[in-house]
Protein backbone atom coordinates (compact mmCIF):
# COMPACT_ATOMS: atom_id res chain seq x y z
CA UNK A 1 0.00 0.00 0.00
CA UNK A 2 1.22 3.41 -0.79
CA UNK A 3 2.29 5.70 2.24
CA UNK A 4 -0.77 7.81 2.88
CA UNK A 5 1.54 11.09 2.99
CA UNK A 6 2.20 11.14 -0.05
CA UNK A 7 -1.52 10.46 -1.40
CA UNK A 8 -3.15 13.18 0.78
CA UNK A 9 -0.67 15.50 -0.70
CA UNK A 10 -2.20 18.02 -2.80
CA UNK A 11 -0.53 19.75 -6.09
CA UNK A 12 -0.19 23.05 -4.68
CA UNK A 13 2.26 21.85 -2.00
CA UNK A 14 5.86 21.47 -2.36
CA UNK A 15 5.61 18.82 1.21
CA UNK A 16 3.48 17.66 3.91
CA UNK A 17 4.83 19.79 6.36
CA UNK A 18 3.76 22.98 4.20
CA UNK A 19 0.70 21.17 3.18
CA UNK A 20 0.01 20.70 7.53
CA UNK A 21 1.37 23.94 8.37
CA UNK A 22 -1.35 25.77 5.78
CA UNK A 23 -4.53 23.83 7.11
CA UNK A 24 -3.57 24.61 10.87
CA UNK A 25 -3.35 28.35 10.05
CA UNK A 26 -6.65 27.76 7.80
CA UNK A 27 -8.38 26.06 11.32
CA UNK A 28 -7.14 28.68 13.43
CA UNK A 29 -8.95 31.47 10.68
CA UNK A 30 -11.80 29.55 11.28
CA UNK A 31 -11.78 29.66 14.91
CA UNK A 32 -11.22 32.86 15.05
CA UNK A 33 -14.42 33.78 12.82
CA UNK A 34 -16.09 31.44 15.49
CA UNK A 35 -15.21 33.10 18.54
CA UNK A 36 -16.22 36.28 16.95
CA UNK A 37 -19.20 34.80 16.60
CA UNK A 38 -20.03 33.54 20.12
CA UNK A 39 -18.28 36.74 21.28
CA UNK A 40 -21.05 38.91 20.18
CA UNK A 41 -23.47 36.67 21.51
CA UNK A 42 -21.45 36.95 25.03
CA UNK A 43 -21.43 40.43 24.73
CA UNK A 44 -24.64 40.88 24.20
CA UNK A 45 -25.79 38.43 27.25
CA UNK A 46 -23.37 40.60 29.19
CA UNK A 47 -24.99 43.67 28.70
CA UNK A 48 -28.77 42.49 29.34
CA UNK A 49 -27.38 41.02 32.33
CA UNK A 50 -25.87 43.66 33.94
CA UNK A 51 -29.40 45.27 32.79
CA UNK A 52 -31.13 43.07 34.38
CA UNK A 53 -29.83 41.12 37.22
CA UNK A 54 -32.56 40.12 38.84
CA UNK A 55 -34.82 38.30 36.17
CA UNK A 56 -31.36 36.92 35.30
CA UNK A 57 -30.30 35.37 38.38
CA UNK A 58 -34.35 33.94 38.55
CA UNK A 59 -33.59 32.51 35.30
CA UNK A 60 -30.45 30.98 35.78
CA UNK A 61 -32.02 29.70 39.03
CA UNK A 62 -34.50 27.70 36.72
CA UNK A 63 -31.38 25.43 35.42
CA UNK A 64 -31.07 21.93 35.22
CA UNK A 65 -27.80 22.95 37.46
CA UNK A 66 -26.40 18.89 37.82
CA UNK A 67 -27.70 17.84 34.32
CA UNK A 68 -25.28 21.13 32.95
CA UNK A 69 -22.64 20.14 35.65
CA UNK A 70 -22.64 16.48 34.64
CA UNK A 71 -22.70 17.76 31.10
CA UNK A 72 -19.65 19.66 32.13
CA UNK A 73 -17.94 16.76 33.02
CA UNK A 74 -19.00 14.87 30.11
CA UNK A 75 -16.98 17.18 27.91
CA UNK A 76 -14.14 17.34 29.85
CA UNK A 77 -13.47 13.36 29.45
CA UNK A 78 -14.20 13.87 25.44
CA UNK A 79 -11.71 16.34 25.24
CA UNK A 80 -9.03 13.84 27.45
CA UNK A 81 -10.39 10.98 24.86
CA UNK A 82 -9.93 13.41 21.83
CA UNK A 83 -6.09 14.32 22.94
CA UNK A 84 -5.13 10.70 22.92
CA UNK A 85 -6.55 9.98 19.40
CA UNK A 86 -4.59 12.87 18.38
CA UNK A 87 -1.21 11.57 20.61
CA UNK A 88 -1.92 7.90 19.08
CA UNK A 89 -2.35 9.48 15.55
CA UNK A 90 1.29 11.12 15.87
CA UNK A 91 2.53 8.28 17.02
CA UNK A 92 0.70 5.89 13.97
CA UNK A 93 -1.21 3.36 16.72
CA UNK A 94 -4.13 3.05 14.19
CA UNK A 95 -5.72 0.86 16.58
CA UNK A 96 -5.99 3.09 19.77
CA UNK A 97 -6.61 5.78 17.40
CA UNK A 98 -9.75 4.34 15.96
CA UNK A 99 -10.54 3.49 19.72
CA UNK A 100 -9.74 7.26 21.57
CA UNK A 101 -12.03 8.78 18.11
CA UNK A 102 -15.11 6.29 18.39
CA UNK A 103 -15.43 7.11 22.19
CA UNK A 104 -15.05 10.76 21.78
CA UNK A 105 -17.95 10.47 19.57
CA UNK A 106 -19.66 7.95 22.22
CA UNK A 107 -18.90 10.76 24.68
CA UNK A 108 -20.15 13.45 22.52
CA UNK A 109 -23.49 11.53 21.95
CA UNK A 110 -24.29 11.37 25.90
CA UNK A 111 -23.67 15.19 26.22
CA UNK A 112 -26.29 15.47 22.95
CA UNK A 113 -28.89 13.13 24.77
CA UNK A 114 -28.21 15.12 28.09
CA UNK A 115 -28.55 18.53 26.86
CA UNK A 116 -31.98 17.23 24.76
CA UNK A 117 -33.47 15.86 27.54
CA UNK A 118 -32.99 19.58 29.22
CA UNK A 119 -34.78 20.69 26.64
CA UNK A 120 -37.39 18.59 27.12
CA UNK A 121 -37.39 19.41 30.73
CA UNK A 122 -38.21 23.61 29.99
CA UNK A 123 -40.57 22.87 27.49
CA UNK A 124 -42.58 20.73 30.28
CA UNK A 125 -42.03 23.93 32.99
CA UNK A 126 -43.16 26.32 30.24
CA UNK A 127 -40.02 28.16 30.23
CA UNK A 128 -39.90 28.01 25.97
CA UNK A 129 -39.70 31.56 25.01
CA UNK A 130 -42.91 32.62 23.10
CA UNK A 131 -46.12 31.55 23.99
CA UNK A 132 -44.84 28.36 25.46
CA UNK A 133 -43.51 30.61 28.53
CA UNK A 134 -45.43 31.35 31.44
CA UNK A 135 -43.48 33.01 34.96
CA UNK A 136 -45.73 35.14 37.06
CA UNK A 137 -42.87 36.34 38.88
CA UNK A 138 -41.75 40.55 38.43
CA UNK A 139 -39.28 40.24 36.22
CA UNK A 140 -41.01 37.61 33.90
CA UNK A 141 -40.28 39.49 31.03
CA UNK A 142 -36.48 39.34 32.01
CA UNK A 143 -36.52 36.11 32.50
CA UNK A 144 -37.81 34.83 29.33
CA UNK A 145 -35.31 37.41 27.83
CA UNK A 146 -32.63 34.97 29.70
CA UNK A 147 -34.42 31.69 27.90
CA UNK A 148 -33.92 33.50 24.73
CA UNK A 149 -30.10 33.58 25.12
CA UNK A 150 -29.91 29.86 26.53
CA UNK A 151 -31.65 28.74 23.69
CA UNK A 152 -29.85 30.34 21.53
CA UNK A 153 -26.44 30.03 22.74
CA UNK A 154 -26.62 26.72 23.77
CA UNK A 155 -28.71 25.55 20.52
CA UNK A 156 -25.96 27.22 18.84
CA UNK A 157 -23.35 24.85 20.32
CA UNK A 158 -25.37 21.65 20.13
CA UNK A 159 -25.32 22.43 16.45
CA UNK A 160 -21.60 22.94 16.70
CA UNK A 161 -21.26 19.54 18.45
CA UNK A 162 -23.70 17.65 15.91
CA UNK A 163 -21.12 18.91 13.01
CA UNK A 164 -18.08 17.92 15.42
CA UNK A 165 -19.78 14.38 15.76
CA UNK A 166 -20.09 14.14 11.79
CA UNK A 167 -16.62 15.41 11.45
CA UNK A 168 -15.32 12.70 13.43
CA UNK A 169 -17.32 10.08 12.17
CA UNK A 170 -15.50 10.72 8.97
CA UNK A 171 -11.92 10.66 10.72
CA UNK A 172 -12.87 7.31 12.16
CA UNK A 173 -13.88 5.65 8.77
CA UNK A 174 -10.67 7.35 7.05
CA UNK A 175 -8.85 5.49 10.18
CA UNK A 176 -10.33 2.34 8.99
CA UNK A 177 -9.52 2.94 5.69
CA UNK A 178 -5.90 3.35 6.47
CA UNK A 179 -6.06 7.31 5.53
CA UNK A 180 -3.57 8.29 8.33
CA UNK A 181 0.11 7.47 9.27
CA UNK A 182 2.87 8.69 11.78
CA UNK A 183 3.81 11.18 8.96
CA UNK A 184 0.46 12.33 8.13
CA UNK A 185 -2.43 12.78 10.16
CA UNK A 186 -3.64 16.46 9.88
CA UNK A 187 -7.17 16.18 9.67
CA UNK A 188 -6.88 14.45 13.38
CA UNK A 189 -4.93 17.74 14.54
CA UNK A 190 -7.62 19.95 13.30
CA UNK A 191 -10.48 17.54 14.13
CA UNK A 192 -9.00 17.84 18.04
CA UNK A 193 -8.43 21.51 17.39
CA UNK A 194 -12.36 22.03 16.41
CA UNK A 195 -13.44 19.43 19.23
CA UNK A 196 -11.13 21.78 22.29
CA UNK A 197 -12.80 24.47 21.45
CA UNK A 198 -16.68 23.96 21.41
CA UNK A 199 -15.90 22.53 25.08
CA UNK A 200 -14.48 25.56 25.75
CA UNK A 201 -17.31 27.23 24.93
CA UNK A 202 -19.48 24.92 26.68
CA UNK A 203 -17.47 25.80 29.83
CA UNK A 204 -18.16 29.29 29.48
CA UNK A 205 -22.10 28.66 29.22
CA UNK A 206 -22.19 26.57 32.22
CA UNK A 207 -20.45 29.17 33.67
CA UNK A 208 -23.09 32.12 32.68
CA UNK A 209 -26.56 30.27 32.78
CA UNK A 210 -26.16 27.63 35.50
CA UNK A 211 -23.79 28.54 38.33
CA UNK A 212 -25.21 32.60 38.88
CA UNK A 213 -28.53 31.88 40.12
CA UNK A 214 -27.57 28.11 41.68
CA UNK A 215 -27.97 29.72 45.26
CA UNK A 216 -31.66 30.65 44.96
CA UNK A 217 -32.51 27.27 44.51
Amino acid sequence: MADPSVLALREQFRNPEQQRETSTVGMWIFLVTEVMLFGGLFTAFSVYRMSHPAGFDQGSADMEFWLGAINTAVLICSSFTMAMAVHSSETGKKSRLAVFLLLTILIGLVFLVIKFTEYYLHYHDQKLPGILFHDTSPDAAYVQMFFVFYFLMTGLHAFHMIVGEGVLCAMLIRTWLGSFSERYHTPIELAGLYWHFVDTVWVFLFAIFYIPGAHLK
